[in-house]
Order: structure tokens, then sequence, then C-alpha cells
């Protein structure tokens, strides 16, 4: 049975052009900033690629450069998530721009002085992949603070825009560099844009975050956003299309450099062609994207855009001269911005503004681990068979994987409006209690007409879901053995203050599923809630 199509968000109608959160000042210097950070993460990678292949002939250590460049992010996504949900995160912005500054340098002048080997080129390319998986969270969570709801969907599609224009910017800038300077070039004038964008965004002033509650401990913002990711039918079903999507299309990346030195008089310009082509091809579809959302499904974009890109990869492999090549390059740019765009929209829209940072985090970590273990997988299979019959292999598995999905993973029949409410009043203790003392249990008390206790168990596993999503221990349902229609609802909190953020988080599709408890509640009172902190009791 095929899984149902997503739904489309619950908002107004789409922006009138591509370009309407341009209009805001913030957003529009943020994403200039993001335009100058990803040129230079492509003059990188570019520079990087290419070095390797002067270094070493092995399909392996060079498609092991896309690994290093995304290894990161599958490792330090979560947590630099977390931190980017209870830091602050535009000093945490200007952070990562320093430390990929720092790392361009010393990747500089290691080529310069003639001192890179392979393992070296493929640890500082780790190196500068740590300030991508920091910074890429961060940004993530920024973006929908900034425009209004309805214009998200464009925000990210501009997003796009800047990822593939630095994509087409970065390697022709970098192929210069390259043919007429050398690569120590390209990495020195990494250096110099990053210190600039810093430079940038020590000029912007975030809105501070208001609460009067401590900050998240950092193991503890690391499980609750794991536990809300698992829990959101939406986010998986997402994460379970982006690992489909990147095992089959990163063997176009990984082995591009390959593709490019195979064809005829191939070299550092012939790789740049061919990646200034995709770039150009997700700009030119990302412009279109929100005249397209209207006309088409986002099922059928989704579906539409894995097989285009699978076979817009297999032309490329077999493609006998760089202007194919390089015409099914843009083909596969503009199915990659439609699916990828798509995908970062949905999850979006999935989280909520306190977790959001850690949930586009472990979005991205599955992202870019489905790229890193796609890159090894698809360099060791071109090392055994050639690099054309590697992407043929590597379109067939991912449609292979995209048709068992959709037997598998269902999208949720209904978004969830993830709007803030603050409607509840926050509990008044008899004693005072310290922030960090715990574990507290809450006890629910609710009386049930027994004709109605299925329709009341299915209500209360959605509260299940919901009550673990924001952070509890542990959480239970029991039912009175003398009173028939009697039950008695648990949870645990780690502390006192992990309690109180309950009401901070507490959302629109929050107050609708405490109406559906409570209309089943027969009392002449609401349900009774009883609220426990653990006493410490020496031995």
């Amino acid at each position: 049975m095929s899984s149902p199509e997503p739904p489309a968000p619950a908002s107004p109608a789409e922006p009138q052009t591509a370009w309407a959160p341009l209009r805001h000042r913030t957003f529009r210097m943020l994403w200039l900033t993001w335009l100058a950070s990803n040129a230079c993460m492509w003059m990188n990678d570019v520079a990087a690629a290419w070095l390797m292949t002067s270094l070493t002939t092995s399909p392996v250590l060079i498609a092991l450069v896309q690994s290093a460049a995304t290894l990161p992010v599958f490792l330090l996504g979560l947590p630099s998530g977390a931190l980017a949900d209870i830091l602050d995160r535009r000093r945490m912005f200007i952070f990562t721009q320093f430390w990929v500054a720092a790392i361009a340098t010393v990747a500089g002048l290691t080529v310069l002085a003639g001192a890179m080997t392979a393992p070296l080129l493929l640890a500082v390319t780790f190196g500068s992949g740590i300030g991508l998986a920091l910074r890429w969270p961060v940004y993530a969570a920024i973006v929908p603070e900034l425009v209004p709801r309805r214009e998200l969907s464009a925000a990210v599609a501009l997003n796009g825009i800047a990822m593939n224009t630095s994509r087409v910017v970065g390697p022709v800038v970098a192929g210069a560099i390259i043919a007429g300077a050398g690569s120590g070039w390209v990495f020195l004038l990494n250096a110099a844009l990053s210190l600039l964008a810093a430079l940038a965004l020590l000029h912007w002033r975030s809105e501070p975050k208001s609460s009067v509650l401590p900050g998240e401990r950092f193991v503890g913002a690391i499980r609750v956003g794991f536990q809300y990711v698992a829990r959101s039918q939406v986010m998986r079903a997402v994460l379970a299309r982006v690992a489909i999507f990147f095992l089959q299309s990163t063997a176009l990346m990984a082995l591009l450099p390959l593709v490019a030195r195979g064809m005829p008089g191939g070299n550092a310009w012939t790789y740049t062609v061919l990646l200034a082509s995709m770039g150009a091809g997700a700009v030119a579809a990302a412009l279109f994207l929100p005249r397209l959302r209207v006309l088409i499904s986002r099922e059928r974009l989704l579906r539409d855009g894995t097989v285009v890109q699978a076979a817009a990869m297999v032309v490329v492999g077999f493609a006998p001269g760089v202007w194919l090549a390089a015409s099914a390059m843009f083909v596969a740019g503009a199915a990659w911005i439609s699916v990828v765009n798509t995908l970062t929209v949905y999850s979006q829209l999935a989280l909520p503004d306190w977790v959001r940072a850690r949930g586009m985090a472990m979005y991205m970590m599955v992202m870019m681990g489905a790229s890193a273990a796609a890159a090894a997988l698809w360099g060791q299979s071109a090392a055994l068979i050639d690099v054309r019959w590697t992407f043929v292999a590597a379109a067939a598995t991912g449609l292979a994987a995209l048709w068992l999905k959709r037997r598998v993973v269902y999208w949720p029949e209904a978004e969830e409006d993830l709007t803030p409410a603050r409607i509840l009043k926050e509990p008044t203790p008899a004693f005072e209690i310290a922030h960090g003392r715990g574990p507290v249990m809450v006890t629910v008390q609710y009386q049930i007409d027994p004709a109605r206790t299925q329709e009341f168990l299915a209500v209360m596993q959605a509260s299940r879901i919901n009550r673990l999503q924001k952070g509890a221990l542990s959480w239970g349902l029991f039912q009175d053995t003398e009173r028939p229609g009697r039950f008695v609802e648990y949870f645990l909190d780690e502390s006192w203050a992990d309690h109180l953020r309950r009401f901070e988080r507490f959302t629109a599709a929050d107050a609708d599923l405490r109406e559906r408890r409570n209309a089943l509640h027969t009392g002449g009172d609401p349900p009774k809630v009883t609220r426990y902190v653990a006493e410490a009791i020496d031995r």
C-alpha cells in the first residue's frame, strides 16, 4: 500500500515572488553572509577535491574528500544543534566563521609550503567540515525567526539559491585561481572571505530570548532534542527521504572529479564547468519553485525530483563530452534543489522554535551521514568497476529504496500548529523549590465514561507522544481497579526547571490535545493535576 501524500503546510498562499523575504533587513544581511560562507565552502571543496587528484590516483581517497567534508556534521550535528538552542546563536554563528578562516589559513600555508599530503588534506577538510557542522544548525534555526510563516518556503528557496549561486561562483573563482596560481591561494582567499563574513556578523544585534529559567543542561538538551525528533511522524518521514535521496545523489558529487578528468581534454576548468552547470540548474529551479508548488503536489515533486536526478546522473556518467554532461548537470541541479528544498520546508514547519536547531541538526546529520557513507561506498564501487556503472548502481539503489520507503514510511494526515500559546499559568508551589531539584512527578486524574474508554486511550496515546517529546523521562497510564472509568496519568520530568519549561513551550497543537483530553473527562471539575518533587533520603 502506498503512503498517502504529505499534507500541504497549513499556511496562507505562497508569496507572490521568490524574493519576498529579502524585504526584511536582518534576513537580507544574514542571507548575504550565508551566500559568502557557502561560496567559501565550495571554493574549499573544489580546491581540496582537485588537489587530491594530484596527490593520489586512488578513487577511494578522492571520494573520501567528500566524506571528510560531510562526516563532521554527522558526528557533531546533534551536539551543535543543542548548543545553538541553549547558547546565543549570534555568537555561535560568528565563532564558526573564525573557525573556518583559521582552518583555511593552515591549509593554504601548508600547500604553499609544499608540505600537503593526502592524509593531511583529509584532516584539514575534516576540520573545515567541523565549521559547517557548527554553522548550519544555527542558521537553519534563525531563518524562521526572521520571516513570516507564509514566506518560510521562499526563504528556504532563497537559501538554496545562495547555496547554488555559490556553487556557480565558488568553483569558477576556485578554478581560475587553481589554473593561475595554485590551490593554496584558494584556501587563503577562503580564509579572508570567512573573516570578512565574521566581521559583518558583529554588526548584527539579535533579540535575546526572555526566560526566568536557567538554560538547559547540555546532555539533557541533546536527550530532549533526540526524543522530539524520534517521536515526530513528520520528521521520521523527512529523515527517511533525506537518507534515500543523498545515498543516491552523493555518487555524482563524490566522483565528479574523476568524470571531469576522464573527459577529452579534461582539466580543472572541466570540473568547474560541470559544477557551475549544476549550480545554475539549482538556481533556475529555485526561482520557479513557488509557482511549481501551486501546479503539482509536494509528494510528486519529491518523487519526480528523485527520478530525474537519477536519470541525469547516469547521463553524466555516459556523456562523451563536456557539453552534454554540463546539460545533464543543469537538470540534476534543478532536481536536487526541488527535492532538498521541499524536505527542508517540511522539517522547518514540523519543529517549534525551542528545539528547531536540534531538529535541523538531526536533519543535517542524516543528510551528511548518508553523504559520507555514500561517498565511501560509491568510491569503492568505482575502484572495482568504473564510474559510469557506479552511477547506474547508485541510481538503481536510490530508486529501489524510494519504492520500498513508500510502503513502510507514512506522512501524518495533518500538520500540527506549533504557534506558541502561553495560556497556562505556571504552578505556584507551597514551598520554594530550586530549579535544579528533581525529578518531578506529575499525575493527572481523569473520570471517563466506560463506554468511551477506547476513544480515551487513543487520545492518551497521542498525549504519551506529546509528553515524551517535551522531554519527559517516563510516562504511564493506570486504571483504578475499584472505580470503573477512573484513570491516572503520570509523567516524570528531570527537574523543576524542566517541568516549568513545558509552560513556555506550550503550543496551539498542545492546547488542542488538552481540549480533547478534557472533553472526555466527565467530572464536574477539570482533571486533577498533582505535582511531586523527589525527596533525597540519606542512607
